[in-house]
């Protein structure tokens, strides 16, 4: 939820009080008296000022006991925001289970090839940070570990798609987010993308996976992370 108070606009004003109140009706006095002693955003004179005007402009109503609620259009668009807020807090609650989910599978798997392979490019903090990425997020062109060659891109907070590619032949790893470009590509560890871009790796073919990871761990002195 963001929490700057819109003071300026009634109407954003009201939803805002609704998102916090989080109730279909409220008594007149109940409301000035949240709005002034609660959340000590009007005193009360003004508070009772501000809900006449609300009414007067009919973004609150009074039903047949009196009790002010939202206008329609206000109730929808406060009906859009509760779907998105629990789409959001049950998009969190999937994150921190597939955290869980990935670290307990990699202490169930400290000794497997791919785990100890991954493990040397990323650490415990990227793992988690991966985990949070979808594996919707990559779409992956090329996976040929007979050609030795890996073509994808990957959704990320810039509006263009990064770029992942893999050359076992030119021994080139190319990659362009931030983080890879500015800290991980000089030390050659792999950013979030890149970590999370094997794990899906691994559940398309879990050998094609560990062939380019061993690749680059057995060769990384020749190998070049790029951007």
């Amino acid at each position: 939820m963001n929490f700057a108070i819109p003071r300026n606009n009634n109407s954003d004003l009201v939803l805002y009080l609704w998102k916090i109140i989080d109730l279909p009706l409220i008594s007149l006095n109940d409301l000035i008296f949240k709005i002034a002693y609660e959340l000590f955003l009007q005193p009360p004179d003004k508070a009772k000022i501000f809900i006449e005007k609300c009414l007067k402009s009919n973004l609150l109503t009074e039903d047949n006991d009196g009790n002010l609620i939202l206008s329609h259009s206000l109730h929808k668009k406060l009906k859009t925001w509760q779907k998105q807020r629990k789409a959001e807090i049950l998009d969190k609650i999937n994150s921190a289970k597939t955290i869980t989910h990935l670290t307990n599978n990699f202490k169930k798997e400290e000794t497997s090839s791919f785990s100890v392979l991954l493990k040397s490019f990323a650490d415990k903090a990227t793992l988690n940070r991966a985990a949070l990425i979808s594996n919707s997020a990559f779409n992956i062109k090329v996976f040929d570990s007979e050609k030795g060659i890996i073509d994808s891109t990957v959704s990320g907070s810039k509006e263009d798609h990064y770029i992942i590619e893999v050359n076992t032949n030119t021994k080139l790893l190319k990659h362009n987010c931030h983080d890879f470009e500015t800290r991980r590509s000089k030390n050659k560890k792999f950013c979030k993308h890149l970590a999370k871009f094997f794990l899906v790796l691994r559940e398309t073919n879990q050998d094609s996976a560990e062939f380019f990871l061993k690749d680059l761990a057995e060769n990384i002195n020749e190998w070049e992370f790029s951007f």
